[in-house]
C-alpha cells in the first residue's frame, strides 16, 4: 500500500508504508540507522519473494493484507483456504511493537500456529506444484526474519534512536514549506499539568523540549533529592494518608480498547442460509436445532454457541465450530472436513463417514466415530483433553485419548517424534 503526501504544489514524495510500522522514523534525515537498513533488507528479501509467488499462484492469495481474518472466514470454499487460514492465525504477530518485554517470542508464537495450515499447503501441494511449496518457505521466513530482527534491534520491545542527528523543530522545516510527514509517534506524555493555558506555546517551547531531550544523562541533574522521611516505602503512614497520589509513566504494554474495559454486548441468535454456508451464531442453551435441508456444496459455521446441541441432515461439504462451549454437534455426512476451533467441552458424533476431523486450541473434545468413519484422519494442535471413542460389535464405545504430551531426539539425520504416556 502506498500513501502519497504532497510537500507544496509543485513536488509531492512517496512513503511506503510497510508490515508492521514503518521503520524510517525521520525520512527526511540523510543519516539511516542501522535498525531501518535492517528492516528494509527484510522488506526487500523474504517479504518481497513472498509477494512475488503470491502474485504467481494469483487467484485469493495476492489480496491485501488489511482485512485477512475476515476475509478468510468470508472464503471458506476457496481452494486456497489452508494458505488464508495460514495468514489469519499468524497475522496478528505484525503487533509485535505494541508487545513488550518479550516481542520475539510473541512473533514465534503466532509463527507456530501459521504452521498447522502451512503443512497443509506442503502436503496437498508438494508433489503437484512447486510455486505453492516455495510461497509457504518465503512465507515462514518472514517471521523467523523478523524474530532475529527484534532480538538484534528490538530485544525487549521497541526501541528508538538514542544517537544520530538532532532532529529539532527547525530542521523538520528546512525549506520553510509544509512540515514532512512525521514518523510513529513516542509513547504518550501529558502536559496538561505543565501548559497552563493550554494549548501550543509555539516555537519557543518547542525548542526548549527538544533542547532538554538532547540533554541525555544530563537531563536527571534537575531532579530534586527526595529525603528519607518522604519516602512511602520506607514510611507506611505516608501511604494511608488521603489527597492526590502522584505517579509515574506506567510500564509499555499492550493498549487496551473500550470494548474489553464495557460490558460485553448480546448479540442476537442466528441460524440461517446465507448463499452456500449456514450460519449458526450467538445460541445460547438451545437444544434440539435441526438443520435438514441440506445440499453436498453447503458448509455449516457454527460460532459462540454454548450449552445446545445441533443436528445436521444429509451430506454436506464442511463444518466449522469456532468459539464454542459445551455444544453437542451430531451429522451424518461430510464430504471434506469438520474442523473445531478455539472451542471447550464440545462433543462431535459422526453417524455417516467424514475423511478428516481438525481439532485446533481446543480444551475437551469428544469424538464419537461411527463404524463406516474408522478411517477418519484426526490432526490436532495446541489442544488439550481430546478423546475418540470407538464403537466395538455390541454397539458400546472405548474411549481413547488423544496423546498430548510427545518427545523429540535427534538420530544424527533427523528428528525423531514419538508420543509419551503419562502414568496417572
Amino acid at each position: 500500500m502506498e500513501v502519497k503526501l504532497k510537500h507544496d504544489s509543485q513536488a509531492e514524495q512517496t512513503y511506503r508504508i510497510n508490515i508492521g510500522i514503518s521503520a524510517r522514523c525521520h525520512p527526511f534525515l540523510a543519516v539511516v540507522a542501522a535498525y531501518v537498513e535492517a528492516y528494509d533488507a527484510i522488506i526487500t528479501g523474504s517479504v518481497g519473494q513472498y509477494m512475488t509467488l503470491s502474485q504467481q499462484i494469483g487467484g485469493d492469495g495476492k489480496v491485501v493484507i488489511q482485512q485477512v481474518q475476515t476475509f478468510r472466514e468470508q472464503n471458506r470454499s476457496s481452494p486456497l483456504f489452508n494458505h488464508l487460514s495460514a495468514i489469519s492465525e499468524s497475522v496478528p504477530a505484525l503487533g509485535w511493537v505494541a508487545m513488550a518485554p518479550k516481542p520475539g517470542p510473541y512473533v514465534k508464537e503466532m509463527q507456530d500456529a501459521a504452521q498447522f495450515y502451512t503443512n497443509r499447503v506442503l502436503k496437498d501441494y508438494k508433489e503437484k506444484d512447486q510455486k505453492h511449496v516455495d510461497w509457504v518457505k518465503a512465507y515462514l521466513s518472514i517471521w523467523t526474519e523478523l524474530q532475529n530482527y527484534i532480538k538484534q534491534h528490538h530485544t525487549t520491545g521497541l526501541a528508538w534512536s538514542k544517537s544520530g542527528p538532532v532532529a529539532s523543530a527547525s530542521a523538520a522545516n528546512p525549506a520553510g514549506g509544509a512540515p514532512p510527514p512525521p514518523g510513529p509517534p513516542p509513547p504518550p506524555m501529558d502536559f496538561s499539568g505543565s501548559s497552563g493555558g493550554g494549548g501550543d506555546q509555539g516555537p519557543d517551547t518547542r525548542n526548549a523540549l527538544f533542547a532538554s531531550l538532547n540533554k541525555g544523562a544530563d537531563i536527571t541533574k534537575g531532579l530534586k533529592h527526595v529525603p528519607k522521611d518522604q519516602m512511602t516505602h520506607k514510611n507506611p503512614n505516608l501511604r494511608t494518608q488521603t489527597g492526590p497520589v502522584c505517579t509515574g509513566p506506567k510500564p509499555f504494554s499492550s493498549p487496551k480498547t473500550e470494548a474489553t474495559a464495557a460490558p460485553s454486548r448480546k448479540l442476537p441468535p442466528v441460524l440461517e442460509l446465507d448463499g452456500k454456508k449456514w450460519k449458526v451464531e450467538n445460541q445460547e442453551g438451545v437444544q434440539g436445532m435441526v438443520i435438514s435441508d441440506t445440499e453436498l456444496k453447503q458448509v455449516v459455521y457454527a460460532f459462540k454457541c454454548n450449552n445446545s446441541t445441533l443436528q445436521i441432515k444429509g451430506k454436506i461439504n464442511s463444518i466449522t465450530l469456532d468459539n464454542c462451549k459445551k455444544l453437542g454437534l451430531v451429522f451424518d455426512d461430510v464430504v471434506g472436513i469438520v474442523e473445531v476451533i478455539n472451542c471447550r467441552d464440545v462433543k462431535v458424533q459422526v453417524l455417516g463417514k467424514v475423511p478428516t476431523i481438525s481439532i485446533n486450541k481446543t480444551d475437551g473434545c469428544h469424538v464419537y466415530l461411527s463404524k463406516d468413519s474408522l478411517e477418519c484422519e484426526i490432526v490436532s494442535a495446541k489442544s488439550s483433553e481430546m478423546n475418540v471413542l470407538v464403537p466395538g460389535n455390541d454397539g458400546d464405545y472405548t474411549e481413547i485419548p488423544v496423546p498430548e504430551q510427545f518427545k523429540t531426539v535427534w538420530d544424527g539425520k533427523k528428528l525423531v517424534t514419538t508420543c509419551t504416556e503419562i502414568a496417572g
